[in-house]
């Protein structure tokens, strides 16, 4: 399941958008919103622990792993000079694209690889990929649908996306060399997880405002994470 749930996250966001059509924005924010919580949970209520706590931990290493979690936000900002925020349900791109935008699936790729690599040793975090991938999945499956790019390029386009999370979950469970490194490498993936789910929750605000409902589905989210 840890293979195949990225995968359908993708799938199932496509075909929300070919057979509902679905535009209702409050509701993708909505959405967001709670993977931003859930994601956001995840990573304080089971990774950082593991990084700072687990067995036999060298508090000696502390200040690198903090370091490398603050690399893994600055890489992920840069990322998103490319990716114009669509890790995190935003689109700031021409509508007029009618070519192949490698420079989006080049950083999503990189993200979406990075974010499976921790999921081999944290079955829950799959949940959480999940459902931080289904509502950016609906959001780049509508601009591509309603771009000028072709139908077997967007098909293309998501199916390689969606392959790439699978991709990093192997290559954590499978890779001898990078067991040395692992929680360093989970350190830069946290620092990821850290700035996609607080950019969500920050900009599924509108205005600042106080919403009740937002409230909700972040209080939801945070007390499935912690149950779970």
């Amino acid at each position: 399941m840890n293979y195949i749930l990225p995968v359908l996250a993708v799938v199932i966001g496509y075909l929300v958008v070919l057979v509902f059509k679905l535009t209702n924005r409050k509701f993708l924010k909505l959405f967001l919103a709670f993977s931003g919580a859930f994601l956001l949970s995840v990573t304080v209520f089971e990774l950082l622990p593991e990084i700072f706590g687990g067995h036999g931990h060298d508090h000696s290493d502390d200040k690198i792993l903090g370091l490398l979690i603050m690399a893994g936000i600055l890489l992920q900002i840069f990322l998103e000079f490319f990716s114009k925020g669509a890790e995190h349900g935003h689109m700031h791109i021409d509508k007029e694209l009618n070519r192949f935008p490698i420079p989006l699936f080049l950083s999503l790729s990189l993200h979406a690889f990075l974010e499976g690599f921790p999921i081999s040793g944290h079955d829950h975090l799959v949940y959480g990929i999940v459902v931080h991938k289904l509502p950016v999945a609906i959001i780049m499956s509508a601009f591509f649908v309603n771009s000028n790019i072709s139908r077997w390029k967007t098909i293309l386009f998501l199916l390689l996306f969606a392959m790439m999370t699978p991709l990093g979950t192997f290559v954590g469970s499978n890779s001898e060399f990078l067991r040395p490194w692992y929680n360093e490498l989970l350190a830069l993936v946290v620092g990821i997880f850290l700035h996609i789910s607080t950019v969500i929750l920050f900009e599924s605000s509108e205005e600042h405002k106080f919403n009740i409902n937002k409230l909700m589905v972040i209080v939801l989210g945070i007390a499935i994470a912690f149950i779970m």
